[in-house]
């Protein structure tokens, strides 16, 4: 079977399937899920600003795939609550449905960083005027990079949201991350993750400055618990959280240039709409 008929068939099977995603941490790396195999996340997210209200994405799923060395195709279709801001309206329902695909294009050496990027494209399957999407498909276009010596992980990134509705605006994002395994089991970090101004011109958002940490718990081979929490220390006054469980698995064996496949250290950006 082609490829993109494979993928097709997947989109098809996992949009039954409520789900949204960016574990834990809101910067990502460049590094996919390894060839033939598949990863999961279970979780909740909250994002909110004094402005711009909350938004809590419980219950999600999100699933990756390692379609080909060094690709993996990407798939969010998030059940969603949105809090409006001076105690409006509550609405819940599905939001904007992602798709991605990352792409390692130069792999990691004892002395070379890798990169790579992973652009999403977000469908117009929530309803704006609840505050679940934004009406149109919009764009994030991200570049990542990532160094490891020892017990010590360093990645990082930026690139721009792209939404061409009236009333929204383009606006950049960067973050920068450093982790570190503290036992076989454990794998704690710190990030530093800006944005600039986005929203609807009803509830503008400033730009943002946040400082997130959190982590990742091995409890058994392929399942993990996953674990962030942060606030901005500049701009608008935002906060974040996440905590989900992550399964892994897969037909053959991860190569070298990939993270222990039983220990994978996922990691997502995650600028809001």
């Amino acid at each position: 079977m082609k490829l993109w008929r494979v993928f097709i068939f997947f989109i098809a099977l996992l949009c039954a399937v409520p789900a949204f995603g960016g574990p834990p941490f809101q910067t990502d790396d460049p590094d996919p899920v390894p060839y033939r195999h598949f990863e999961t996340y279970a979780f909740e997210l909250s994002d909110g600003t004094h402005a711009g209200g909350t938004v809590l994405e419980l219950p999600a799923w999100e699933m990756n795939w390692g379609a080909a060395p060094n690709l993996q195709l990407h798939i969010v279709v998030p059940l969603a609550t949105s809090f409006a801001p001076e105690s409006g309206p509550v609405n819940f329902g599905i939001a904007d449905t992602e798709l991605g695909a990352k792409y390692r294009f130069i792999k990691e050496t004892k002395y070379r960083p890798e990169f790579g990027v992973f652009p999403f494209v977000e469908l117009p399957t929530g309803s704006p005027s609840r505050g679940l999407g934004v009406g149109r498909t919009w764009y994030r276009l991200p570049l990542w990079a990532q160094k490891s010596w020892g017990q010590w992980t360093s990645y990082g990134g930026g690139g721009e949201v792209v939404v061409n509705q009236p009333g929204y605006k383009n606006y950049s994002f960067a973050g920068w991350l450093l982790q570190r395994s503290v036992t076989k089991k454990l794998i704690l970090g710190g990030e530093l993750f800006s944005h600039g101004a986005e929203g609807a011109a009803v509830s503008s958002v400033r730009s943002s400055t946040m400082a997130d940490i959190g982590g990742y718990y091995t409890i058994h081979e392929g399942f993990q618990l996953l674990f962030a929490s942060g606030h901005s220390i500049a701009g608008e006054g935002e906060t974040y959280t996440y905590f989900g469980l992550y399964w892994t698995w897969g037909s053959s064996k991860p190569n070298q240039n990939t993270k222990s496949f039983y220990g994978r250290m996922p990691t997502c950006e995650r600028p809001s709409i």
